[in-house]
């Protein structure tokens, strides 16, 4: 019998996913990661994306039940907290970043108290300056803002995989390289990935599944 593989997350994650056709993953680094895991060991896994545009940790959270735990994946990787840290600079309506540990924090132990099993692997948020994050003249600190907080949530995200013996896979390093050799190529807003950047996304990812996969 296959294997589950769950992805969980944001828009990074969702990338326009079908939410009536499981087969249809979306166009971002899932659809990517899936073909190669299809190719590479053919039948062994199941893919489910269930990432959903606009969400933060605390609506991860609130969703543990029908979009994780029902779902009894083997496998699940999680990619969030841009919007906690967004939807405060344009809505006043963001995660601290002490909440954010707390709610995540909450949200594994529940994971590996209900299927202790599972393996999971902790993405780390990132960000570049691109159309939603950069400094301008009506935003002249945006990105410092951005970029400060985005990383408070990168250090979480390290910690909580540390505190429950998780896979970390860092991110924010690789586009920051990725960009210093090719700018302009890898986030189209400084926040979503464009086909690079989801290329990127799924190099680390399938790096990272190498070291926790079992036949």
């Amino acid at each position: 019998m296959a294997k589950v593989i769950l992805f969980q997350g944001d828009s990074i994650t969702d990338a326009g996913r079908s939410r009536d056709n499981d087969l249809l993953t979306g166009t971002g680094y899932v659809r990517l990661t899936e073909a190669e895991l299809g190719c590479t060991y053919p039948l062994l896994y199941t893919c489910y994306n269930r990432g959903i545009s606009g969400n933060r940790i605390v609506d991860v959270y609130a969703r543990i039940k029908a979009d994780i735990i029902n779902l009894a994946p083997d496998y699940m990787s999680i990619l969030i907290g841009i919007n906690d840290v967004w939807h405060e600079y344009t809505r006043q309506n963001g995660v601290s970043a002490e909440k954010f540990e707390r709610i995540y924090d909450m949200l594994i132990h529940e994971i590996k108290e209900a299927l202790p099993d599972i393996k999971i692997m902790i993405l780390e948020p990132f960000v570049l300056s691109g159309s939603a994050t950069e400094n301008n003249e009506e935003h002249p600190t945006r990105y410092d803002y951005f970029r400060k907080e985005t990383l408070l949530r990168a250090e979480v995200a390290r910690r909580i995989a540390e505190k429950h013996n998780l896979t970390f896979v860092p991110l924010q390093e690789k586009f920051d390289e990725a960009e210093a050799a090719h700018p302009g190529i890898w986030l189209g807003d400084g926040v979503h990935p464009r086909s690079a950047g989801a290329c990127l996304i799924k190099n680390e990812w399938i790096h990272a599944f190498e070291s926790i996969r079992e036949e």
